[in-house]
Formats: structure tokens, C-alpha cells, sequence
């Protein structure tokens, strides 16, 4: 295995035919319009010397390495920024030219440390390569003029250096910032030879509005930027490609490794969700896979007052599966159970419920997607047939009026919202649908065209209002409608009525009637409009009606079926798409079949050898509440930490607490973990060979970095446990599971493990009809025949403010941590967010008396903790916001059991409120979580 790096040929590509040949050094080649002579030159072969250009970036041309000479043509253009032309006859490599060059690079390195054999990216440095390349041999000038080279280095950042003495001032990292990431956080300040990087106003990278995605990183020629894991570790020598294991965008990364240590993840230019770009979690926050916290033995214990003694795989799969047989004999087989999860791969997910359905015997499966996207499966399948997104991420850049609801890219999406953000410099118009002031209402270079500020829990009204106006003032594209959908007059008669106009709905929602008739206008009329959306839209109790709201809306302007257009869910966690296909859910097998069905269960009846049950097992609500009642006794958690991201946390660890036998399979102990009798230790995601399948349902490759730290394979253990139980279930390696998959599941039909490293990923459904998958839904006609309009009436939240808490709270997430945080708290990300702080009000701060940095209470109906206070207008008066990242401080102990009327999914962006000053003596204080202690 060696070291993969991706070709750079200069310049980006050009779409098109290639229809212009041009001559370079004797050698004919043809490529498309505008592409450049160095991409033209890099693709016939011949390499050209260049430093301030590469194929991720428009060119710049201010290096003057990459000079040729032109038949015809005066002087020693940038072949960079000269354009192709028909019949143009190019030289690469004249004596003139070597001379030139020489002459430029020696003006580079007189001013440049020469310790090329002590830096860390010594064989790895574009400025050493063209060097060489030119034939450098010495330099003439010396130091004793004015240089660079006592520049103090900046070591602020948790994972990368800048060492401006080494800045040949290519501008590559600005542009990346710019053109790549979009953030704009950097610069060069000052002119000609006073020009330097900077960072802000001259700050710190870590002061700067930079938010450490690693482009710049990435593009910087020399060693002026480099991770301070190569700095430590020296430069890698092998890698393998592999899928990042943070949130839905599935971005595909190169793993490079020095021996058995991972030294840095390098975003892979061919990865088809994030086409070579990252995030700070993404790119530099591994190192919580070799975490000393991390357990790598199993564990068992009697009673959980108990301490932990370490056991042997034997030992405790044996217990796992004595006791869970021993509860069955004495409660029923429905006294047992398992929740799955969405940080798991595709073939882990698939064996979890397998073991549930044959080795259980009944349905009590259910997966994390229940208390996050489940509305999304819902809603799109009672409206367009399916339940999953209707686009890929590229579809995009071919839309002209963006509207995002209950999302935030920046933090929860970045790579995505990298993507949203270049569309809508390009011109593209943009509305938020949001309680809170995201980053995108207004950013450098982007601003939204309206910000509908919604109260939290009015969704609904804010949806079907702005269907009002396209039906009311004739903005339905009446062609599509009539064609390709149904139930469209029962549901406009609906939307035309006087109390789902903006003016009556205003009242309810807070959005002016104006502002939301102008928005509705905006999208009704573009040409290519498109929905992206979050888990603002699912996490209510109407979750599963906004989403067909929003299906209505598409269908009623037709936006669907074609690139730039659709319903797209911003999906959380990394394979929250994958475990909702495998059949993760207790009322359906993959592929999102119901039980009931007897042809679908026929399938698994007779390649698995046992009788299924059909009808639906548990919801995860549902077991909690059987524990409490004293029915359901023993419960496998694999990969998740309920007892931190589950609502009302006081009734989900009393549950816990209720049961006789829990077993916890994940990385670290966590809060479930307490309540656990069996702990299997799990697999990182760079242990792992299997797929995860992304918001754009994508199914990406996962491939094992390094072995088991545990000695076992996820599936493998899962697999031990059925076995042991009395139901044989053996796999020799995951893509057997995967080729399971495909001969029980349609939309799975062609997957294999050879395609998908043929193709790089692939989106399903792809099967007979799509040999190489399915990139937009829904083209020709619906997946269910026709799209299907739905009726959504506006039913409020029962979660109300009163005189006792007067405050509404919602929470989200913050760019540099992940989910309940533990992956990334055990990682540099600490840096940026150490604490769950509380967002509210400069009017709501001030009447309670409450200053910035304060520490605060947070109360509701069913709990309260304390956390500190930041005082920010991002939020309207009345509403708090708050992050889930941190045990210590529990956001969920306040969160009720409200939840969505089709699937459970828990209200967590509606809770009533209050706010209070704590005691002035603890104002520093250590935030302090009100929760009942774990029992036997």
C-alpha cells in the first residue's frame, strides 16, 4: 500500500465537448472551450512548472513559473490564464523559458529558509519540486538584503502552524478560504514586498473568523501551513480511502498513515459528496479513535452499583446471551430488545436487526432516526413514495432560489453549506426559515434575501401560508400538477382558505405578512427552486406535517425531477440514511417495507429460516415506557448514548434504571453506560470495512485503516451474540452482509463491493433499471406513480409558555462538535467549545439580571440544570437556545416527551421555559445537571 495523491492538473475543467485541438511540444490533444494551456498541457502529458495554481482554484497567474511561448504570439504568457485556442501550436520547454524560470525560482528562494532536510514537509513541498524542476542548481542572491525570514511563526490553532517565513505570498490559501470554503477569513495585506498572509485584521488564526476546514492547509505549496501532526509524526507514507464518520455529507477522505499511526485525513478530490474540500471535524478530528478513554475490553457486572471486571469476548458474549434468553423465559419474548445506530455502517446497522427479527424473535428494533429524521421517512413516503432525499449535493449549483428551513449548514452541514454558499455568490437568491439569526442570513459575500423569523412550532402555518399565495395569486405550474400528481383540488381548496393566509397566520407566527407573500412570491417563480432542510423541521410535534408541507409546495410549483430543484433533508449524523434503509425501524424490513407484508416477509422467511413476526415491535418511547411498567427487562444499545440524547431525561434513565439487563456496545463509557451491565467495546470508523449511505443517499466505501483495538469487528460480535442465542448467523466478511442487502432489498439490487470501488459511490436506488445509481429521484414520474398532495392543518404545539416558564427553548448544534459529543470533546475541538452555553435575549438577559458569562438556570415542566449565560441577539425575545454536546450540563433533562404525531420523534425544538440568574456565589461556577442517580 503506498501513498495516494490526487492528480492536480493546474486549473479546474471546463464542461463541455472536447471540440478545440491545440499543439503542445509536436503533441495534438483536444479538450473543451476555456480550458487553460496548462490543463490542456497536463493532460497531453507534458507537466508545466507552476506554484500559485491548482485545479481546485481559478487561476491566478502571479507566479510566472508556468511561462510559454506561443507560434505567433509576442512574449511568455501564464499558460494558467491563457485559453486555448483552435489550431494553437505551444512550447513547454525553450532554453528562453529555462531561463526565465530559473531567474523567478531564484528570486523565491533567496528569500526562503533553506532547511529543507529539518522541515517537516521535506519531500512533500511544491517549491522543493520546482526547484528541481527547473533545473535550479544555486542561487545568486544571498541573504544580506531586506527578506522575510525572522517572521514569527503563529502555533494558535489546535491542529495546523503558520510559519510566515515560509510564505512565497502564491495567494492559494486566500482563495481557498474565498473560492473554496467561503468564509473569507484571510488575506494579503500589504503590497509588493510587503505583502504577507493574514489572517482576520492581523489576528491569530485561532482570533480569526477561520474555521479551521483545512483548505488552506491543503492548498499552501510549501510548509507555511502544516498540521501539527505531520510536524510530530513526519510526513506519511501509506493511506487508504475511507468515508468520514461525522455528519450526512459523507465527505470521502485519503487516510495517510506512517507505519501503524494515523498522521493526517486528506479530502479526496474524487469524493463524489465533497469533491476534495472538509471540515475541521472531518479533517483533523480523529484522535479521539486512539483516545486513552477509549475501552478495549469487555466488561461486565451483576448490578451497576457493581465495579467493572474486565472478561474475555467468550465470557461476555455468553453472558449477553444467557441472560437475554433467561428474561425471554421468564417475561415473554417481547420482554427484549435493541436500538441501533446511525454512527454505524450499512452491514452493522442490517446484522442489529436481523439478530432482533431471527434470534429474538420479534420486532423490537428501533434506531437514533426516531428521535431525529423519522418525519422525513414519513412525510416523503405518504407524499412522493419514498422516504429519502430527491437530490444529490451537486444539484445545487443549478438552483435559483434556495430555500432552507430549520437548518444550519455553516455548523451542522459545512461542506454542504461550502457548496450553497459558492451558488449563492454566483447569484442564486436564498431564504431562511428559521427562529435564530444563522450565520447565513448574513455572511461575507452572502446575504439572504428573507429571513422569516418564525416563532418555534408554526412550521406548519408558515408552510401552508405560503402555499396560500402560490395558489391564491395562480403560481401553481398547473402542467406538472395535472400530469404527474393527485389529490391536488381537495388539498388547493385547503391552502386557498382565509386562515392559512399570511395575514391571518401572522399572529400565530410571528412572520410578517409582507415578508412571507414576497418569500413565497421568490420561489414560485424561479426557475429552479429547492428546499433544504433540518432537524428544525423534524424535532416537532408536527414534524411529519411540515414535511409534507413542504412536498405539497414542490409539487405544486414543480420543482421536482430535475436537477437544482426538490426536498432535500440535511440528514445528521453520518449514516442516518443508511440505518433507516436497513430496516432499523420495528414496523419495516430495508427498503422501508412494512411487516405486515407477507410477500416482503416471505423473502426474509426463507433466506433467514425462521418465521417473522408481523406486527411492529416497539418504538424506542415505547420500550421505556414498557420498562417502567415492567414489561420490557433487557435492551442491547449499540452505539448510542440514549441517556444523553434522549428527551426528558429523567424518564429515560428511570427506564433504565427499571430494566433488568442492559447491554452498551460504543467506544467510550457514556451516560447509558451507567445504567449498563455488559460493555462491549466497539470499533472506530477507521477499524471498520463496510458503507455508509449520506443525506444524497450515497453509499460510500468505509475500508479499515487499522485493525479492531478490540480484537472484533462490530458485525462480528452482533453476529456471536445471535449465534450464541440459538440462531447461527456468520459472515466471513461485511461485503457478504452487503451482497445480503442487495438480494433482499430493491433499491439495493445492483451494490456491490466491486462497483462501488469501480465507481467511488453510488446513489440508490440502483438495481436493474439503474446499473450505476440514481443521482435525482422522481424524473419521469414518482416513485409511488403520482405524487400525492396531503392535507397539513396547523395544529399548535400543547407546549405552551406560562407566567412559570414564560421562555421557549430550542436547541441545535455548533460546528466544532458532533452530536452528544463524545467523539469530539476527546479531541482538539475543545478549543472552540469547551461548555454548553445558553443563547438569549439582550431584553430577556436584562430583566432577569443576567450578564454575559453568568451562570444561569434552565428549567422546565420536567427538569433543570445550569449552564452559562451569552447574551446575543441571534435569538428573538422570548426564545433560548442551547447546544447538547456536554454531559455536564444536559440540555436534554429539560426537553419534554412531546412528540411527533405519526412517529415519536421527540418536540426538542419547543420546550417552555425559564431562565434565572443562579446564585451570585456561583457565578463561575461548575454547571450543575439535576439527574437521578443510576440503580439496580
Amino acid at each position: 500500500m503506498t501513498l495516494f495523491q490526487d492528480p492536480d492538473l493546474g486549473t479546474p475543467a471546463r464542461p463541455g465537448a472536447a471540440t478545440v485541438t491545440v499543439e503542445i511540444d509536436g503533441q495534438p490533444t483536444t479538450v473543451p472551450e476555456g480550458t487553460s494551456l496548462m490543463r490542456a498541457a497536463a493532460l497531453a502529458g507534458t507537466g508545466i512548472p507552476k506554484l500559485c495554481t491548482t485545479d481546485t482554484l481559478e487561476s491566478f497567474g502571479s507566479c510566472r513559473l508556468c511561462l510559454v511561448e506561443i507560434d505567433g504570439r509576442g512574449g511568455t504568457p501564464a499558460s494558467c490564464t491563457t485559453p486555448v485556442a483552435q489550431g494553437m501550436k505551444v512550447r513547454t520547454q525553450t532554453p528562453r523559458l529555462d531561463r526565465l524560470r530559473r531567474g523567478v525560482m531564484e528570486l523565491y528562494i533567496s528569500d526562503h529558509p533553506l532547511d529543507c532536510l529539518t522541515c517537516p514537509a521535506n519531500g512533500d513541498c511544491e517549491l522543493q519540486d520546482m526547484a528541481g524542476a527547473v533545473g535550479l542548481r544555486h542561487v545568486r542572491y544571498g541573504y544580506e538584503g531586506e527578506n522575510h525570514l525572522d517572521q514569527e511563526s503563529d502555533h494558535s490553532n489546535p491542529y495546523f502552524d503558520f510559519d510566515p517565513s515560509k510564505c512565497i505570498a502564491c495567494s492559494r490559501c486566500v482563495r481557498a478560504c474565498g473560492e473554496i470554503q467561503g468564509t473569507f477569513a484571510l488575506t494579503i495585506e500589504g503590497r509588493g514586498f510587503g505583502s504577507k498572509v493574514s489572517a482576520g485584521a492581523g489576528e491569530s488564526f485561532m482570533d480569526s473568523e477561520c474555521v479551521s476546514c483545512g483548505a488552506c492547509v491543503q492548498a499552501c505549496p510549501t510548509s507555511t501551513l502544516q498540521e501539527k501532526s505531520v510536524v510530530h509524526l513526519g510526513m506519511p507514507t501509506r493511506s487508504m480511502q475511507t468515508t468520514c464518520a461525522y455528519c450526512g455529507v459523507g465527505c470521502t477522505f485519503n487516510a495517510e498513515l506512517r507505519g501503524d499511526e494515523l498522521v493526517r485525513m486528506v479530502p479526496a478530490k474524487e469524493g463524489g459528496a465533497n469533491e476534495g474540500h472538509s471540515c475541521v471535524k472531518g479533517r483533523f478530528a480523529f484522535g479521539y479513535a486512539t483516545h486513552p478513554d477509549r475501552i478495549l475490553k469487555p466488561m461486565v457486572r451483576e448490578r451497576t452499583t457493581d465495579p467493572w471486571r474486565e472478561v474475555d469476548w467468550d465470557e461476555a458474549i455468553r453472558t449477553v446471551a444467557t441472560r437475554m434468553r433467561d428474561i425471554q423465559r421468564r417475561y415473554g419474548m417481547g420482554s427484549i430488545g435493541a436500538i441501533s445506530s446511525s454512527r454505524c455502517t450499512n452491514e452493522e446497522v442490517f446484522v442489529v436487526q436481523k439478530m432482533v427479527r431471527a434470534a429474538f424473535g420479534n420486532n423490537n428494533v428501533d434506531t437514533c432516526a426516531r428521535v431525529c429524521h423519522s418525519p422525513t421517512g414519513y412525510g416523503l413516503k405518504q407524499t412522493f413514495g419514498e422516504s429519502a432525499g430527491t437530490q444529490d449535493f451537486r444539484s445545487v449549483a443549478q438552483a435559483d432560489v434556495i430555500v432552507l428551513i430549520g437548518a444550519n449548514p455553516t455548523d451542522g452541514h459545512p461542506v454542504f453549506a461550502s457548496r450553497m454558499k459558492r451558488r449563492l455568490r454566483e447569484g442564486a437568491r436564498l431564504v431562511v426559515i428559521d427562529p435564530r439569526r444563522i450565520d447565513l442570513v448574513r455572511s461575507p459575500h452572502v446575504e439572504a434575501a428573507h429571513h422569516l423569523q418564525l416563532r418555534p412550532g408554526t412550521n406548519v402555518a408558515v408552510i401552508n401560508a405560503m402555499a396560500h399565495v402560490v395558489v391564491t395569486e395562480g403560481m401553481v405550474d398547473n402542467d406538472f400538477v395535472s400530469s404527474r400528481c393527485e389529490g391536488f383540488e381537495e388539498w388547493a381548496e385547503f391552502v386557498s382558505r382565509a386562515e392559512n393566509s399570511p395575514e391571518a397566520t401572522e399572529p400565530l407566527t410571528g412572520v410578517p405578512a409582507d415578508r412571507l407573500r414576497s418569500a413565497a412570491r421568490l420561489y414560485a417563480h424561479a426557475p429552479n427552486g429547492a428546499i433544504y432542510y433540518g432537524l428544525g423541521v423534524t424535532e416537532h410535534s408536527q414534524g411529519s406535517t411540515m414535511v409534507m408541507g413542504m412536498a405539497n409546495l414542490t409539487m405544486a410549483c414543480g420543482n421536482i425531477g430535475r436537477s437544482g430543484v426538490g426536498v432535500n433533508p440535511l440528514r445528521g449524523q453520518n449514516n442516518v440514511q443508511g440505518s433507516c434503509d436497513m430496516g432499523s425501524f420495528p414496523h419495516e424490513f430495508s427498503g422501508y417495507r412494512h411487516v405486515s407484508d407477507d410477500a416482503v416477509r416471505t423473502v426474509f422467511e426463507e433466506l433467514w429460516g425462521r418465521a417473522l413476526l408481523p406486527e411492529p415491535g416497539l418504538r424506542i418511547p415505547n420500550m421505556f415506557d414498557a420498562a417502567i411498567d415492567g414489561t420490557f427487562r433487557g435492551l442491547f444499545v449499540h452505539g448510542e448514548d440514549v441517556a444523553q440524547s434522549d428527551p426528558n431525561l429523567q424518564h429515560v434513565t428511570a427506564a433504565l434504571g427499571a430494566m433488568e439487563f442492559v447491554v452498551v456496545q460504543d467506544l467510550f463509557l457514556n451516560e447509558t453506560a451507567r445504567f449498563a451491565h455488559v460493555f462491549l467495546p466497539g470499533a472506530s470508523f477507521l477499524e471498520k470495512d463496510g458503507t455508509f449511505t449520506n443525506a444524497e443517499r450515497r453509499v460510500n466505501r468505509v475500508r479499515k485503516v487499522m485493525p479492531p483495538k478490540s480484537g472484533k469487528h462490530e458485525w462480528q460480535i452482533v453476529c456471536e451474540i445471535a449465534t450464541a442465542m440459538g440462531y447461527p448467523m456468520d459472515y466471513n466478511h461485511p461485503s457478504r452482509i452487503m451482497d445480503e442487502i442487495a438480494r433482499t432489498t430493491p433499491t439495493f439490487r445492483g451494490v456491490t463491493y466491486d462497483l462501488l470501488d469501480k465507481l467511488g459511490s453510488v446513489q440508490w436506488p440502483c438495481n436493474e433499471q439503474a446499473p450505476t445509481g440514481t443521482p435525482t429521484m422522481h424524473a419521469d414520474e414518482f416513485v409511488r406513480g403520482k405524487g400525492r398532495f396531503m392535507v397539513t392543518a396547523y395544529v399548535p404545539t400543547t407546549e405552551r409558555t406560562t407566567s412559570r416558564f414564560p421562555l421557549i427553548l430550542t436547541t441545535g448544534r455548533i460546528l466544532s462538535q458532533y452530536n452528544v459529543g463524545a467523539q469530539t470533546r476527546r479531541t482538539g475541538n475543545v478549543a472552540w467549545h469547551a461548555e454548553d452555553v445558553l443563547d438569549l435575549h439582550p431584553h430577556d438577559a436584562e430583566v432577569r439580571g443576567i450578564r454575559d458569562g453568568d451562570l444561569v438556570t434552565l428549567a422546565s415542566r420536567v427538569g433543570r440544570t445550569s449552564l452559562h449565560a451569552r447574551v446575543s441577539d441571534r435569538m428573538p425575545p422570548g426564545v433560548v437556545y442551547t447546544t447538547f454536546h456536554h454531559p455536564a450540563t444536559g440540555a436534554n433533562v429539560v426537553t419534554t416527551e412531546n412528540s411527533d404525531w405519526a412517529t415519536n420523534c421527540p418536540e426538542y425544538k419547543v420546550t417552555a421555559v425559564q431562565v434565572q440568574l443562579a446564585h451570585p456565589a456561583a457565578r463561575s461556577a461548575v454547571p450543575h445537571v439535576d439527574r437521578p442517580m443510576a440503580v439496580d
